[in-house]
Parts: C-alpha cells; sequence; structure tokens
C-alpha cells in the first residue's frame, strides 16, 4: 500500500484506484449517485469518459473493450434504473466469460432496506448474473475491494463484478493509502497430464481441436496454430470464437454453433478424440448436450480449462486439464510431433466440407432485394485481415458466421448469450480502442432498434465505423420459429421501421440505402471514405429466412 498525506473523498480514491490497475476508458451514463467519482474524472487525464445514451449500451461496451483487451472493462451507471438497464451486458460478460467492473451508485447506508429512493439490493439482483457482487462499505477499503474486483475478473474464468457504492462512502474523506497494481496468477498445466494427452493423440485416428473461451492473446493463437500445423489436426471453433484461429488456415473446419454444418456436427459425433481448449461445451456448442453428451461424452474428452470450477460440472472428461489458455498453448507448441499422423484424409475431408459450407450458393430464383450472402462475401475480399466484425442476435447473423472468413484474434464481436443490440455497442467500443482499424457491425432492422440512439454516442466520440441494418421488416428468428410450430399464424413479429436513412443523417452520420446487391460495393467504399459513423440499410428479402430455408 502506498501511503498517502492528504485527505480525499471517495471517489478521488475509486479513480486514482483505476489508474492504479492501467485503466484508460470508462463507459458511463451520468447519475447524482456517483457524482464525487464524476468529479475525480474530470482530472483523470489518462481515463478517456465516455458518455452513452443508455446504461444498456455503456454495459456492453464494457463487454466488447474486455474481449478485445483483455482487461476489465469498466462501466459506471446509477442506482435502481441505472443499474436494471445495465443488467444486459453483466449478463453477456457473464456467459461469455469477459472480464468486466460494473460501478452502481446506491443509497445512503442509513436508508438502506426501507426501500429509499432508487433503492435496489444488489447482491441479490446480480447474484447469479456476476462473478462477485459487493459494496464498498467504508471509504478506507476503497482500494482493497477495487483490487479484489479486478483479480476475480481476470482469475481463472473471466467474468463480471458488481461494486455498489453507497453515497455516504463515495462523499465522505478521508487519509486512504492506495493498493499496489493487481497481478494475476495463471495456472500451467501438470507435465503428467500432457504427457498422457501425447499418448491419447497418439492412439486416435479421427482427432479434432475445439478452441473456445476467452483470455487468449496473439502470441498463444499463433502458438497453437504451430501446434496444429506440426500434427496436421483438424480446428473447429466454438460458438462465436471463430477469430482464435485463421479461417483460411487448411487445418479450420468451422464453427459449432446456430447454423453448424451438418457434416461438421456429424464429425463432432464420430470423432475418437476430442481436445477442448477453453470451451465450456454450452447448449449452443454441443447441440443442445446431443453432439456431446453429458455427463458423459461418447467421445473421449481431453478438457482445458483455466478454472477448475468448471472442469468436472457439465462433463465427466477423460483427462481434466487446469491451465490458463496461453500456458496450455505454449505447451503444446513444445510437445513432440507425431511422426505418425493416420487422420491426414480426415482433416482433408474436414477442410472441404468447411469450404463447401462457407461458399455462398447461388441466390434462390425467385430472391428480390439484397443477397446478404453476396454482401459478406465482399467484405470478405476487401476487408483487411484485422477488421473487426460485430453483431448482435438474430438470424442475419447466420450469414455473417457462416461465410465470414475471420484472420486474426481479436476480430470477432459476437455474444455468445444471444443478446439483441449488442453489435452497434460493441461496434462503438471497438473503434473507440482500434481507431487504426476496419470496424463493421452487422445489426438486423429489430436488433439496431435496441440501440441506435448510439449514433450520438458514435457521432460525439469519433467513431467512423459501418453499421449495415439488414432490413427484412420482421423480427427474422421468431417468426422462423412460429412457421416451424404455428404454421401461417404470423404474431407479434411484423415490424414497422423509420426510414433508417434519415435517421442517421439527423445525428450527422452518413446513411445510404441498398436495394440491389450489385450496389453494395460502392455503397460500402462511400461509407468508409465519410470519416464519419456511417449506416448502410440493406432491403433484403424477407422470405429468406436462414442461408438455406425460405419461407414459402
Amino acid at each position: 500500500m502506498s501511503e498517502v498525506t492528504q485527505p480525499r473523498n471517495g471517489g478521488q480514491i475509486l479513480v486514482q484506484a483505476l489508474l492504479q490497475n492501467a485503466v484508460d476508458t470508462v463507459f458511463c451514463v451520468p447519475g447524482e449517485s456517483y457524482l464525487p467519482v464524476l468529479d475525480a474524472l474530470h482530472d483523470a487525464q489518462p481515463i478517456r469518459t465516455i458518455v452513452t445514451r443508455h446504461e444498456g449500451a455503456a454495459s456492453n461496451m464494457a463487454d466488447a473493450y474486455g474481449k478485445l483487451t483483455g482487461r476489465p472493462g469498466i462501466c459506471f451507471v446509477t442506482r435502481g434504473p441505472g443499474a436494471t438497464h445495465a443488467s444486459n451486458g453483466v449478463h453477456t460478460a457473464k456467459q461469455d466469460s469477459t472480464p468486466m467492473i460494473l460501478f452502481i451508485g446506491q443509497v445512503e447506508g442509513g436508508f438502506m432496506g426501507r426501500e429509499a429512493f432508487q433503492e435496489v439490493d444488489y447482491r441479490q439482483m446480480f447474484g447469479g448474473l456476476a462473478k462477485w457482487v459487493t459494496e464498498i462499505d467504508s471509504l478506507e477499503r476503497i482500494p482493497e475491494i477495487v483490487a479484489k474486483a479486478f483479480s476475480i475478473a481476470m482469475s481463472g474464468r473471466p467474468g463480471p463484478v458488481v461494486i455498489g457504492l453507497p453515497e455516504e462512502v463515495l462523499f465522505g474523506s478521508g487519509l486512504c493509502a492506495d493498493a499496489l497494481p493487481v497481478r494475476i496468477a495463471h495456472a500451467m498445466p501438470d507435465p503428467t497430464a500432457l504427457d498422457e494427452l501425447h499418448a491419447m493423440l497418439s492412439t486416435a485416428r479421427q482427432p479434432l481441436v475445439v478452441l473456445g473461451g476467452t483470455a487468449w492473446d496473439e502470441a498463444s493463437c499463433q502458438a497453437i496454430k504451430r501446434f496444429v500445423t506440426a500434427n496436421n489436426l483438424p480446428v473447429a471453433a466454438s460458438f462465436r470464437r471463430q477469430d482464435l484461429f485463421d479461417n483460411r488456415d487448411p487445418h479450420y473446419v468451422g464453427m459449432l454453433g446456430l447454423g453448424v454444418s451438418p457434416k461438421l456436427a456429424e464429425r463432432l459425433k464420430t470423432t475418437d478424440l476430442l481436445l477442448v481448449i477453453g470451451s465450456r461445451l454450452s447448449e449452443t456448442v454441443s447441440g443442445g448436450y446431443s453432439l456431446i453428451k453429458s455427463p458423459l461424452p461418447t467421445q473421449p474428452l481431453v478438457h482445458v480449462h483455466p478454472d477448475p470450477q468448471e472442469l468436472g460440472r457439465v462433463y465427466q472428461a477423460r483427462l481434466p486439464i487446469l491451465s490458463s489458455l496461453r500456458g496450455f498453448a505454449h505447451a503444446l507448441e513444445r510437445m513432440p510431433a507425431l511422426k505418425a499422423q493416420p487422420w491426414r484424409d480426415w482433416t482433408e475431408a474436414a477442410r472441404a466440407d468447411y469450404v463447401q459450407h462457407s461458399t455462398p450458393p447461388q441466390p434462390h430464383p425467385q430472391l428480390v432485394g439484397v443477397d446478404l450472402a453476396q454482401v459478406v462475401a465482399h467484405l470478405n475480399d476487401v476487408l483487411p485481415d484485422d477488421a473487426v466484425i460485430s453483431n448482435g442476435a438474430g438470424n442475419y447473423t447466420v450469414w455473417v458466421h457462416r461465410f465470414y472468413r475471420y484472420r486474426h484474434p481479436g476480430t470477432e464481436l459476437a455474444p455468445t448469450n444471444g443478446a439483441m443490440g449488442y453489435g452497434f455497442p460493441a461496434a462503438i467500443a471497438a473503434k473507440l480502442q482500434r481507431p487504426e482499424r476496419s470496424v463493421v457491425c452487422f445489426a438486423g432492422d429489430g436488433c439496431f432498434m435496441m440501440y441506435p440512439q448510439e449514433l450520438a454516442t458514435a457521432v460525439q466520440f469519433g467513431a467512423p465505423l459501418v453499421v449495415i441494418v439488414v432490413n427484412n421488416g420482421m423480427l427474422g428468428t421468431i417468426r422462423m420459429h412460429q412457421e416451424r410450430e404455428y404454421p401461417g399464424r404470423v404474431s407479434a413479429t411484423e415490424l414497422v421501421n423509420p426510414d433508417f436513412v434519415s435517421f442517421a443523417r439527423s445525428f450527422g452520420a452518413h446513411g445510404e440505402l441498398v436495394e440491389r446487391t450489385e450496389d453494395f460495393p460502392a455503397a460500402l467504399q462511400r461509407a468508409q471514405q465519410a470519416g464519419v459513423p456511417a449506416l448502410i440499410e440493406l432491403r433484403t428479402d424477407s422470405r429468406q429466412i436462414s442461408p438455406q430455408a425460405r419461407l414459402d
């Protein structure tokens, strides 16, 4: 702890704790419940304060920051309604294993328990959503609790931490020493486990590697690539983790999740060695626990995860390995390559299946409007390798995940919990954090309308991203399920949308409407050269409900 000789209020102590931990950005909607923090941020020049127009957008931006940097995204919101709005991003961060710290104003301690103005019991509210929930009960404990929050958010399986800030703690003053910057300890794989893995691999005939989770970096992704190349192994990505392995590499064989290739799903069932690194093998990845059965998979499973509480929680692996993903990747890189690799044809066939599945088919002869597959294919051809692609939830994402080939770590911002509205705030955060990169957001018309007001945030803080609004006039995913379960009985899924182009221009953004596939390349070029946030509205065929299915 460093010694301090001058009294400070709670807001100053808290902001200094953020500075101690190298925080450079906070996302917030201001509230009177944490005024001392806002005042302290005024003088904290290393920290950029991004003010959003909705607390849900702020928490989603914090999640995106955490995904991009591996450091906790920091979000401040006011008590009560501010907290409930921000809970959306907390849920995403929990299921996506993203480091985040959400600070929430709280009523004065003496008023608690009386349902004071905007009072919420945060421990009860966020108990199942966050990795840790607490309230700071004294000014002197601010450095200690903030340090603990950073440690919990980044240790083991990363996740969100929620901290309540009672009014008297922030407004009070006193002498309080600062804590040291947090250092995270990482688990390393047991050498005997690595020997056992090597032995299992030596007897396999149809192995499959699955990559997922968070806390990767470029070096660890490259280490995995060298291991895979040396052993000629097929690699699949878990749901919305496609950027962990170059999709152009001959060893990449596709994504496990919504829209999975039927051939890849069959390979997952028939593999004789499943090496899962980082993924929880959730319901989405496992096909509702049917492709990989719980608790005893039919496939010999090697499960590598950084959190001991995850290993054995859902699956009883043949070989569980506790390790940080970075540590395990570098350990694999040092493992001797197998001389006998009888799975060569297996790998090549899996790759050929992926290439076929990810190549856009000829459009349906009755297709009207823009062919979304060709739009994604064009982006795949013209965007740089480090371009960031974000999206929220909806059937439109199936086109993106199927036909876009990710090439670089940290380029896929997509919520594994299926949160609508995530993509646009995430794209703003990405452009602010990585201004040198191209950032493109895909959003359905329903998805975009969750946080359309954040165009104001993008314009105010100078985030010249491109958002592509896929407009088919309905909530497509729900309509698809309706037609399957209740054919012809359309209910609550039709949308009446604004003039998206005029809406964008009213904020000072660039706006264009594209109604024909061949007009998209020129529109994209104009949007990229606009120098301001840009919106491209695509009018698509409402009957083309997915890449392979039409409503009629």
